[in-house]
């Protein structure tokens, strides 16, 4: 069983950085598709960024060119490096992983996600 637990969260002035870890355990993590999703209070969950089998990413376009995802296979961590924060990226973020991906697909709807972690609060204060 897939296992996620997130780190790295915590309060941040906007303009500032904070990365995100994620690590994953109970599988072979480098054949899984990696997501980061996150929800806002009162907002629903929405997609941030996700990274495919083969290293392929994806990002909501809210956070294009600000976050960065990565993987580091050998560690079975996904991270979220998140840049020039903003009032708005104020959330609990959650790392996902889609256990049966396509190789080269990096999936943007959290139905496609087989495991959560428990979340990481970011704080972003203007």
């Amino acid at each position: 069983q897939v296992q996620l637990v997130e780190s790295g969260g915590g309060l941040v002035q906007a303009g500032g950085s904070l990365r995100l870890s994620c690590a994953a355990s109970g599988r072979t993590f480098s054949r899984d598709a990696m997501g980061w999703f996150r929800q806002a209070p009162g907002k629903e969950r929405e997609f941030v960024a996700a990274i495919s089998w083969s290293g392929g990413t994806d990002y909501a376009d809210s956070v294009k060119g600000r976050f960065t995802i990565s993987r580091d296979n050998a560690k079975n961590t996904v991270y979220l490096q998140m840049n020039s924060l903003k009032p708005e990226d104020t959330a609990v973020y959650y790392c996902a992983a889609n256990t049966r991906p396509d190789y080269s697909r990096a999936y943007s709807s959290s139905y496609e996600y087989d495991y959560w972690g428990q979340g990481t609060q970011v704080t972003v204060s203007s």
